[in-house]
């Protein structure tokens, strides 16, 4: 990077996006026309070399993300005809740099994502100081204090991003005056009080993770497009002004003290919905039927109240629909098997309700679900069985295709991104997902009445990681075709009414790091795979018959037959039951083959011909 003869009089020096590593020269100070530098994305660190301060006739600065350490200059006037300032993604310590903003032609500042301490204070402000500043981003770094009344002297100001710090007090009433003010993200603060009326003018509003109590109604026409109250102390009734919006696209209540019903007049305004998050509140009666227009919506979240009644058959016509999240309410309703027809529903949570009945059609078999990749409908009253060919159209867990986020996703505009969350029991622990991993498929219909065989189609589902049966009355073997699932990590059998032996070829899964067969009429070794051997004695419990657990619970369990050979599944059993399964994978061509199929095999297994049957799509 030393200058030489001949390139002194260069006026831009762009070498972003490279593998630069070490300190910036002191010699860059001689570049003295240079009006553009543009180190970013690189591995720089160190200082900014005091030699900065002759290239006087710098309008745009970038070192974002790089690994600069040091304070920044302490006289940033010098720079009077800057325009752009970019330092973000740093580790730049110190104040808040009060001479940047004296200077009249800055346009640009991003200081975020440093290590900028203190509070922030505008000196000097007046027409001639930065007046074209349009947008100010001060997000994650440690300010203090309050958002001063002076921020309202950058009149130009469109976009405002102080997320991430220790602001503390109210939103400056002097913020009305920002009349080209669009953008706001004021979240993870510790701010206060009532939220002023004035924001519902702009077009995107973060205020989550703060302490918001209230907020004022509209006073004009309202033309917010993304609106995110999330984790604040809201109460009282859903704000019925938001039923008045026009072109509302995000709307994030979560996690606050909401409560009364959720109004039907939502139905006018949800037409541009993308996104609903209502969960953690205390919403009451039923979920309205008001999702006949809402085309666009992806992302319906009313997990965590106190909603009852049937969920509304509007849901239908939401096509967009990527996750539907119920969990822990009063939903007194059947398995909603119509939504097996929503082609794009990834994510489908039932958990903790009221749901009854089996999961079954009386009229034909419904195939379904064929995007599915996460189905949670525990701690229900589902009955019934689960017949062979159950999961044999659920592609989604069957392949993987290439996503641009490796999370669940939605991008509203420039300034949301809205990443999906969930709540779900994974190597029996409740665990918060705040994110979503486009590739986790998981199964969990847990904690409900549901007996009879684990159906063989289970193992179609290649791409499966977590698989909870437990807490039901299934009989009969554990199928040995579970072992074609090498993506599995968790399989949850406990507390059931499984016989026989597990299955040895479960221990070849090297991916299975949490497993549990307790509380069965399991019998026979257990298998030598290492992750067996690596599992907590407890996961075996309640099995009398089951032996070689020496090494797992330090013990002997109970002594191993001395003349009966290791119990084998039958193997044309076995293989009529694939059969069976895979034919009905490929669909009515093979219908009459399946009836003569379903005919022969009745003879051997009786616990085809009850009536309670469940047709998963």
């Amino acid at each position: 990077m030393n200058p030489k003869r001949g390139f002194i009089d260069v006026d831009a020096l762009r070498l972003s996006i490279n593998h630069l590593v070490g300190q910036v020269p002191d010699s860059i100070g001689k570049l003295n026309d240079l009006r553009v530098i543009s180190l970013g994305q690189n591995t720089l660190n160190g200082a900014i070399p005091i030699s900065f301060a002759n290239l006087t006739k710098l309008y745009h600065i970038s070192l974002r993300s790089n690994n600069f350490t040091s304070t920044l200059p302490s006289d940033m006037s010098v720079y009077h005809k800057l325009e752009h300032f970019d330092v973000a993604a740093n580790s730049f310590l110190g104040s808040f740099p009060k001479s940047l903003f004296t200077i009249p032609s800055l346009q640009v500042v991003y200081l975020d994502d440093n290590q900028f301490i203190g509070p922030i204070e505008f000196v000097n402000t007046s027409s001639s100081s930065s007046p074209k500043l349009e947008i100010l981003s001060l997000a994650s770094n440690i300010f203090i204090g309050v958002v001063p009344e002076s921020i309202s002297k950058f009149l130009n100001l469109g976009e405002i991003n102080l997320f991430g710090n220790n602001f503390s007090g109210h939103i400056p009433r002097s913020i009305s005056k920002l009349v080209n003010l669009q953008t706001l993200n004021l979240a993870s603060n510790n701010l206060e009080g009532q939220v002023p009326a004035c924001l519902w003018r702009l077009t995107t509003v973060t205020l989550s993770n703060n302490f918001f109590s209230s907020f004022e109604n509209p006073s004009q026409e309202t033309l917010i497009q993304a609106l995110d109250l999330n984790s604040n102390s809201f109460q009282g009734p859903f704000p019925h002004w938001i039923c008045n919006t026009k072109g509302l696209s995000f709307l994030d209540l979560s996690n606050n003290l909401f409560n009364g019903s959720i109004p039907l007049c939502l139905e006018d305004s949800i037409a541009s919905f993308s996104d609903l998050i209502l969960r953690n509140n205390s919403f009451s009666g039923t979920l309205p039927d008001i999702f006949a227009n809402a085309i666009e919506l992806r992302s319906l979240d009313v997990s965590r109240n106190q909603l009852e009644g049937n969920l509304p058959k509007s849901l239908i016509n939401c096509e967009a629909l990527q996750l539907v999240n119920m969990e822990s309410n009063r939903i007194k309703d059947v398995f909603p098997s119509w939504l097996g027809s929503l082609p794009s529903l990834h994510v489908l949570i039932l958990r903790s309700n009221e749901f009854h009945g089996t999961l079954h059609r009386h009229d034909h078999v419904f195939v379904g679900f064929q995007s599915l990749r996460i189905i949670d409908i525990s701690h229900n009253d589902f009955t019934g069985t689960l017949p062979p060919y159950c999961f044999s159209s659920w592609r989604g867990m069957t392949i993987l295709r290439e996503e641009d986020d490796p999370y669940m996703a939605d991008i509203i505009n420039e300034s949301v991104f809205y990443r999906n969350s969930m709540v779900m029991v994974s190597k029996g622990v409740e665990l918060s997902f705040e994110r979503i991993q486009q590739d986790f498929r998981a199964i969990d219909i847990s904690g409900n009445k549901i007996y009879g065989k684990i159906p063989e189609s289970l193992s179609f589902l290649k791409e499966l990681h977590l698989l909870n049966l437990s807490g039901n009355a299934f009989t009969s073997h554990i199928p040995r075709s579970l072992a074609n699932l090498t993506k599995l990590e968790t399989l949850d059998l406990s507390r059931n009414k499984l016989s026989g032996q597990i299955p040895q070829d479960l221990g070849e899964l090297s991916s299975l790091s949490y497993m549990n067969f307790s509380s069965n009429l399991l019998k026979g070794p257990v298998p030598r795979g290492t992750q067996f051997q690596r599992q907590n004695c407890s996961s075996f419990s309640d099995n009398d018959r089951l032996f070689g657990l020496e090494e797992i619970c330090g013990k002997i369990q109970v002594s191993p037959p001395t003349s009966q050979q290791p119990e084998k599944l039958s193997e044309p059993e076995e293989e009529l039951f694939s059969w069976v399964a895979a034919a009905i994978a490929y669909g009515p061509g093979v219908f009459c083959g399946l009836v003569i199929g379903h005919i022969f095999t009745s003879y051997y297994h009786k616990i085809w011909s009850k009536k309670n049957t469940i047709s998963c799509r």
